[in-house]
């Protein structure tokens, strides 16, 4: 899959998951541990393991403890000075290191740590077996959820969105979006607090 990038979304200021945990917490959720390794980590190996190239995790928000968590993984990390205007900046600030050559991208969020590779590998096959498709997301319970793969033909889409708009302000006005049905939620479990992460711990988790 090396003709599919991905960009892994790391440099949000976590706001609600840092009140919650109070002084105590860690500086960015991301680098919260669920099954002993960084939310983000999670993240970037499943990437790895689904065969994207290259990888661009973009950091922002304590940014050199995000790098710690991915050490050793050989991707690449950008760093995103202007976060603090919303995901728009990420977006674009990694989208600068996608190569020219590459198909699409897969936009990944750096707090959704039960995403795996099988659930990765399923949209690039989709992509494969419909290459006029601008983008393919995954539907669990009948609602689209992340990550998300966008073909190259959405990233000018992709370089003009401003604040905190996503890649899902672009899914809207793709033309040609394939949806993937997914048994598991994953898809649709981001961790925005303390408790949200205490509950996919304890319930135990893994989808291979």
């Amino acid at each position: 899959m090396s003709e599919i990038a991905a960009i892994i979304l790391a440099a949000g200021q976590a706001s609600r998951f840092r009140a919650a945990a109070g002084e105590d917490g860690p500086e960015t959720k991301l680098i919260a541990l669920h099954d002993g390794k960084p939310l983000v980590r999670h993240v970037a190996e499943a990437a790895a393991a689904a065969g994207l190239s290259p990888i661009v995790a973009v950091t922002g928000h304590a940014g050199a403890a995000v790098a710690r968590a991915l050490d050793g993984l050989g991707l690449s990390l950008v760093d995103n000075p202007l976060y603090a205007t919303g995901m728009a900046s990420s977006l674009k600030a990694g989208l600068m290191h996608v190569p020219p050559s590459a198909r699409g991208v897969v936009v990944l969020l750096g707090d959704m740590p039960l995403v795996r590779a099988g659930l990765i590998r399923e949209l690039c096959a989709a992509f494969a077996a419909e290459p006029a498709a601008d983008a393919v997301a995954p539907v669990h319970d009948g609602q689209r959820g992340n990550p998300v793969l966008l073909s190259a033909r959405l990233f000018s889409a992709l370089g003009r969105l401003e604040g905190d708009a996503g890649a899902r302000q672009v899914l809207r006005g793709a033309a040609h979006v394939v949806e993937v049905p997914v048994s598991d939620a994953a898809a649709r479990i981001d961790i925005d607090t303390p408790e949200a992460l205490r509950s996919i711990s304890s319930e135990g988790r893994h989808t291979p």
